[in-house]
């Protein structure tokens, strides 16, 4: 059977308000603001994934797609009155930041934001083009449906719904759509936070990546993660030193074999399972939801065996239950019969809130006498409260629309904007609601090749988020 293909079925008219013949058999407009919502997150959505927006990493290989996608973003809220501002850090490197002023300018802001930026595809072999936007059997492919141009879709269509239907939130919102995330936010985020902090005069808390998206409780109910920390990113480097000479003359003085046994150390070694606020936070609300009681981190060989029974320990939950060192990069030598003076290996670190120097220590007590450790890239862990209003806002948003659903905190083993965002004081939680398959791996797409997401799961998005950033 061939796969139903739509490519490019005509979107409602931008900017267009609700057209009076739509308005129901009982006067209320309702169900046709919803679809015009869920219509324009749809469209914009596959409007910016056929932006080839790539992000290599390596300035002389981006072009200028992050800004030619961040006019699209201008474009598209000046069409219904939204001002905000285009900011280059350098060409071709734009962000578009515009604020929506609420009830009470004196409470804190929210700043909801997206990546525009995508990774590259390269290497990978896509059965649907990559900047096609196509859409099969209910699936939006394209490279961006997940990470993160979807959000960036949903949050351009519920700004527009809100200047439409004259919505004033209850605080300032700030809509960010920034460049180079997928590169650290050197030339996004980061940029913006240290020359336009103007830019989030006021702001509280942030809402972004990673989370949201639903897993199985069991009886046909629903879970749905938020991020309320991240892991820290550090890169180590360590140097073995030792005395060159011709390799037919073996010495005990050997940097590659110093700086082996250190690697092997390193990549063996589990640290220890950290009973974090996140941690705890999950164990408890998952726990409640499903009707299973979790052991406490104490006992992190029961916990673990109790997580693998759900089949998280080799998920993302399972990857933020500790500290990780991986080392990734070897370097020694130039020549078979020449024993080398110096050895390195990278080592990507991954660092729970709270523990940055305890695993440089742990790591240096690993690697051993005569190796050298050397932090050369460090972004610090960021750490939420888990219980402030904005997760009951979640809840409450999430079960309007799936009443079963539980909204859980988490611990997300990896980084997003919310890093940069915090060196302002602005608490950072993930929260992109998806309402997907049981088994539909959402946090598996990122990067992937034929990265996908079900139409219907991108209407929800779109729900959830305009009734959360109307009740916050």
């Amino acid at each position: 059977m061939s796969a139903r293909s739509t490519r490019d079925e005509p979107p409602a008219r931008p900017g267009s308000a609700v057209p009076a013949d739509s308005v129901d058999s009982a006067g209320s407009a309702e169900p046709a603001r919803r679809r015009l919502l869920e219509e324009e997150a749809l469209r914009f959505t596959r409007e910016l994934i056929r932006i080839d927006s790539v992000n290599t990493g390596d300035p002389s290989t981006i072009g200028d797609g992050e800004t030619r996608a961040a006019r699209l973003v201008q474009a598209a809220l000046a069409e219904v009155g939204i001002v905000g501002e285009l900011v280059e850090s350098r060409p071709g490197r734009g962000s578009f930041v515009a604020r929506l002023g609420g009830a009470d300018p004196a409470r804190g802001a929210l700043v909801v934001h997206a990546h525009l930026d995508v990774v590259p595809v390269a290497g990978q072999e896509w059965t649907h083009p990559p900047f096609g936007a196509e859409i099969h059997d209910g699936l939006l492919y394209g490279r961006g449906a997940v990470d993160m141009k979807n959000f960036a879709g949903v949050l351009l269509a519920v700004a527009r719904a809100f200047a439409r239907d004259g919505v004033v939130p209850g605080r300032d919102l700030v809509f960010a759509f920034f460049a180079d995330e997928e590169a650290g936010g050197t030339w996004g985020a980061k940029w913006l936070v240290e020359h336009r902090p103007d830019l989030f005069a006021g702001a509280t808390e942030a809402l972004s990546e990673v989370g949201g998206f639903s897993v199985p409780l069991g009886d046909g109910r629903r879970a749905y993660l938020a991020a309320t920390a991240e892991k820290g990113v550090s890169w180590a480097r360590l140097t073995a030193r030792g005395r060159p000479g011709h390799g037919s003359r073996p010495t005990d003085d050997n940097a590659v074999v110093r700086l082996a046994r250190a690697v092997a150390a390193i990549g063996e070694h589990r640290f220890p399972v950290e009973a974090t606020p996140a941690l705890e936070g999950f164990l408890r609300r998952f726990g409640e939801a499903s009707g299973r009681a979790f052991p406490d981190a104490s006992d992190p060989a029961e916990l673990e065996r109790a997580l693998a029974d759900l089949g998280f320990t080799g998920s993302i939950i399972g990857a933020g239950l500790r500290d990780t060192a991986s080392p990734t990069v070897l370097t020694a030598g130039s020549k078979t019969n020449v024993i080398p003076g110096v050895a390195t290996a990278d080592v990507d670190l991954r660092v729970l809130p709270g523990h940055e120097s305890s695993v440089v220590a742990e790591l240096e007590r690993l690697a051993g006498e005569g190796v050298d450790v050397e932090i050369v890239r460090s972004i610090a862990p960021i750490a939420a409260p888990v219980d402030a209003p904005i997760l009951g806002g979640m809840q409450r948003a999430v079960e309007a629309d799936d009443p079963g659903g539980v909204v859980v905190p988490y611990l997300l083993p990896a980084s997003t904007d919310n890093k940069h965002l915090a060196a302002l004081g602005i608490a950072g939680y993930g929260f992109v609601p998806l309402r997907v398959p049981d088994g539909f791996d959402v946090f598996g797409q990122f990067h992937t090749a034929d990265e996908h997401v079900p139409v219907d799961a991108l209407h929800f998005s779109a729900r959830v988020t305009e009734r959360l950033l109307r009740s916050l």
